[in-house]
């Protein structure tokens, strides 16, 4: 299956699982882009979770506590976003990297 075949069935599943009624009420679309390459979407739902779209797979993430912004975590991922914007991003065993809106 090639990379766009498998980002639209990760995107099909991954609109299935939150369904569109509640979800599309309070959720933002948004594209990073990281200083190391890395490229993803993420979908944030309310303010307790978010959905990456990151090397091809779709990772759930459920929020985390943070002194200050907004910490994500799940499967190996962390997503940080301070509350002046500034957004890193981790995942697997790669060093943290800074990403910004694409």
């Amino acid at each position: 299956m090639t990379y766009r075949g498998m980002a639209i069935a990760a995107g099909t599943i991954l609109f299935a699982v939150l369904g569109s009624s509640a979800a599309s009420a309070q959720s933002a679309f948004r594209n990073y882009r990281c200083a190391d390459g890395t490229q993803f979407v993420a979908l944030f739902i309310g303010s307790s979770r978010a959905n990456l779209q990151l090397d091809g797979k779709a990772v759930l993430l459920k929020k985390r506590f943070a002194l200050t912004g907004a910490r994500y975590g799940g499967g190996g991922v962390t997503l940080q976003i301070t509350r002046a914007g500034a957004t890193r991003l981790k995942h697997g065993k790669q060093p943290w990297t800074a990403c910004e809106p694409a």
